[in-house]
């Protein structure tokens, strides 16, 4: 969720124009703290381009990657090759957030597929190029039957991985409580970013608890006089431009980042029709899936998410660590939201790590004489190689550096902002242990990756 999934942010420009743009704006532009361009053009190209017809007969449209040729390219971690998968490598399938697009994974699609991966990409109905769907098809639900479709159609044999970004993990974990036997089947690995397993109340704005009661009982009906209305937003969009900029890096990023890359997300977030920005809000707010992530137990999975992120804090990742204690659990210092766009290598090397993991799990499993282990001993296992280490990385587009941080200060304050992720291990507290990331991008306190 790019923004508030009560609609904090569904009104960016036609609020704006509301307070009066003039000033606003001029207090806007001052409040965003930007780093240095770096050339940076935002271009991707996928291999090849499908559309998939939903069960009520909405477009979807799907990108496919396929990987590069040349893995000796990839600097963020394990190659495909080198983590020596035991069967076929798997196929990676990313999911998006509210109001985004496929467009939010284009660091992380680069980094995956130069790791030698196969990735397919879709834009959830509504959302980017898929087409539109009735009002009350915009539910998280039903984008967990696009998506099984989508693998059916694109990936319909073979091993995957599951990705999921805020509204994209929710649906994640929908897919498995409808699905429960394509995740014991088929799923490998999963990673939630950013995300929610929901409960009561927990999806409220966060910004204080009565505010935040008030404004997931009013956001629908905030939002719904502007539904049909699509030119005026278009309209104040282009008047409170630098209000735009404010409210996207605000709800999006939690350090300095580049203007390009703050208006790279506002036109995707944007580009979402009010229509259904309004017809997600009910959904999300009674979004309530632990039925559905238990269905991942045993599964090698990766929880990450920042300390800056307003959408969802913290305490969300948390609940979903509790929920899956046999998950790696990465908190980033500094990072919002957006945090694949934030900190793209981290977050690339923290899938590529993933992956490593699931591989070498597999190759256990085929030398076992016993053929496959049960998932309660596979998740047993991981819990007895937790690790814990401070790592400091750069933001999005500076090149990446690694640092020994042993005897790196606990508090934040005393480091380089945007720079320290904390990671957390198995479900496990955070500590100030030195970091175990050596030059292949592997992490663990016992050699593992």
């Amino acid at each position: 969720m790019a923004k508030s999934p009560l609609g904090v942010l569904g009104g960016i420009g036609v609020g704006a124009a509301a307070l009066g743009v003039g000033a606003l704006a001029g207090v806007a532009a001052r409040a965003i703290a930007l780093a240095p361009e770096t050339g940076e053009d935002y271009a991707w190209t996928a291999s090849s381009e499908q559309i998939v017809v939903a069960d009520d007969g909405v477009v979807l449209h799907v990108e496919i990657d396929e990987p590069a040729a040349d893995q000796s390219a990839s600097p963020l971690g394990p190659t495909a090759e080198q983590a020596d998968w035991a069967g076929p490598v798997p196929t990676i399938v990313l999911s998006h957030g509210y109001t985004l697009s496929m467009k939010a994974w284009i660091f992380v699609r680069r980094a995956l597929t130069a790791a030698g991966y196969r990735v397919v990409t879709h834009d959830h109905r509504g959302h980017g190029l898929s087409g539109v769907g009735m009002r009350d098809s915009y539910r998280i639900e039903q984008l967990a039957r696009d998506l099984r479709l989508i693998i059916d159609t694109v990936v319909p044999e073979g091993p995957i991985v599951l990705v999921g970004h805020s509204m994209g993990g929710m649906s994640l974990m929908s897919l498995a409580r409808q699905f429960p036997q394509l995740v014991r089947d088929r799923v490998v690995a999963v990673a939630f970013v950013a995300t929610s397993v929901g409960g009561e109340g927990e999806l409220r704005v966060e910004l204080g608890d009565a505010f935040g009661r008030s404004v997931q009982r009013l956001g629908p009906f905030a939002l719904a006089p502007l539904t049909g209305r699509q030119t005026l937003v278009e309209t104040a969009r282009k008047v409170a431009r630098d209000a735009e900029d404010f409210f996207t890096y605000h709800y999006s990023f939690a350090s300095p980042v580049p203007l390009s890359l703050v208006r790279y997300a506002a036109g995707i977030i944007m580009g979402t029709p009010i229509e259904v920005i309004h017809g997600f809000l009910k959904s999300l707010s009674s979004h309530d899936e632990h039925a559905g992530l238990a269905q991942f137990d045993g599964i090698e999975t990766l929880v990450i998410n920042g300390t800056g992120d307003l959408m969802t804090p913290p305490k969300h990742s948390l609940e979903l660590v509790r929920s899956l204690p046999g998950a790696e659990h990465v908190v980033v210092e500094d990072a919002g939201h957006l945090i694949m766009l934030e900190y793209p290598e981290l977050v690339s090397s923290q899938l590529l790590a993933m992956l490593a993991r699931a591989a070498r799990h597999g190759r256990e499993q085929t030398a076992s004489p016993h053929g496959v282990r049960t998932e309660h001993a596979r998740a047993d296992r991981r819990k007895s190689t937790a690790a814990i280490a401070v790592e400091r990385l750069p933001r999005a587009g500076q090149p990446l550096r690694r640092h020994s941080s042993a005897g790196a200060p606990k508090r934040p304050s005393d480091a380089t902002p945007s720079q320290r992720a904390v990671r957390r291990g198995k479900g496990g507290p955070p500590t100030s242990q030195g970091s175990r990331r050596g030059r292949s991008g592997r992490t663990g306190t016992d050699g593992t990756s």
